[in-house]
């Protein structure tokens, strides 16, 4: 059965836990890191899972379960009707678009995120995050049955995106990376071996103001984790507590133009394409304001595996 683990802050201190309906029960040992509980703390967990949960989770600070420094991979693009919307056709798409976000963009799941003062065009994009088990370090091939090897744990992650820094300056790294960028959590949730395969067959949620903005199932991936880690391998090297962010559905605040006007749109010169483009997207109501609550979850519809909900307000520069 899924564990979820959660990191926090009591009196100043960073522990760990196991998250119950009652509340969460501490692991004994101390885990700096990601890394450091993957590799030495399952026995603590696993004593933690067997005990009443001690402490509630009102009197405690969630932080993100995963720890810096680490790489932070993101998939782009990788939901059929994501891909659809964007232009693209998924059935002739041979690889991965990856991309990486800087690690100062993680961020708890229960703070508040503030959008830079340039920033006009904040984008949401929920996606489900692999942390990864063990190191990788040359190429190999990962199938269904391997995954749990290289797959410790999965998580909720909001890849905020400043659309308007990300695509006239063909800048995905910066837009993507600015400090609080990157919520994650609130749980590190640790499937069983036989639960690996519920990793086609979840579904993803995010509301902006409790309306609902995005949802689909990891049913309509294009690339399955499994060959996406594959292809990783290939020309990244992997550390236990990295992670991988698996793309995000269709629903985003970001619209590409049709591919007819984008073919005569770039005929123009660059500063007058970006310009249009730039205040074509300013009318969108979608894109995220100060005050902006975001709410996002991922769970398996039958309730066995739910890895709680994220909740982010969008805060101004000051």
């Amino acid at each position: 059965m899924a564990i979820n683990l959660a990191r926090f802050e009591l009196s100043g201190i960073p522990r760990w836990g196991v998250v119950a309906e009652s509340g969460v029960s501490p692991l004994a040992g101390d885990y700096p890191t990601t890394a450091a509980l993957i590799e030495r703390g399952q026995a603590d967990w696993l004593t933690a899972k067997n005990q009443s949960a001690s402490l509630s989770l009102d009197s405690i600070k969630i932080l993100s379960p995963v720890t810096a420094p680490c790489r932070i991979y993101c998939q782009g693009a990788n939901y059929r009707q994501h891909m659809i919307e964007s232009g693209m056709d998924p059935d002739a798409k041979l690889f991965n678009m990856f991309f990486t976000k800087s690690d100062a963009s993680l961020a708890s799941a229960r703070e508040a995120v503030t959008r830079p003062r340039h920033v006009a065009l904040l984008d949401y994009e929920i996606e489900l995050a692999l942390v990864f088990r063990r190191p990788i370090s040359s190429g190999l091939t990962v199938t269904r049955q391997t995954l749990k090897d290289y797959v410790f744990g999965i998580a909720i992650a909001n890849d905020l995106s400043a659309r308007d820094v990300q695509l006239p300056q063909t800048q995905f790294f910066k837009g993507k990376s600015y400090r609080g960028f990157c919520p994650l959590g609130p749980w590190l949730t640790v499937l069983a071996d036989a639960e690996f395969d519920r990793l086609d067959d979840l579904e993803l949620e995010l509301a902006v103001n409790g309306a609902v903005r995005q949802r689909d199932s990891t049913q309509n991936l294009v690339f399955k984790p499994a060959e996406t880690i594959s292809e990783l391998s290939t020309f990244a090297n992997i550390a236990p507590g990295d992670v991988l962010l698996t793309g995000t559905p269709s629903g985003c605040a970001l619209r590409i133009p049709p591919p007819p006007l984008r073919r005569i749109v770039q005929l123009l010169p660059e500063r007058r394409f970006w310009s249009l483009f730039l205040k074509s997207q300013k009318r969108r109501p979608q894109y995220l304001q100060p005050g902006d609550v975001i709410t996002a979850r991922i769970f398996a519809a039958d309730g066995s595996i739910d890895l709680g909900e994220q909740k982010t307000t969008i805060l101004a520069a000051a």
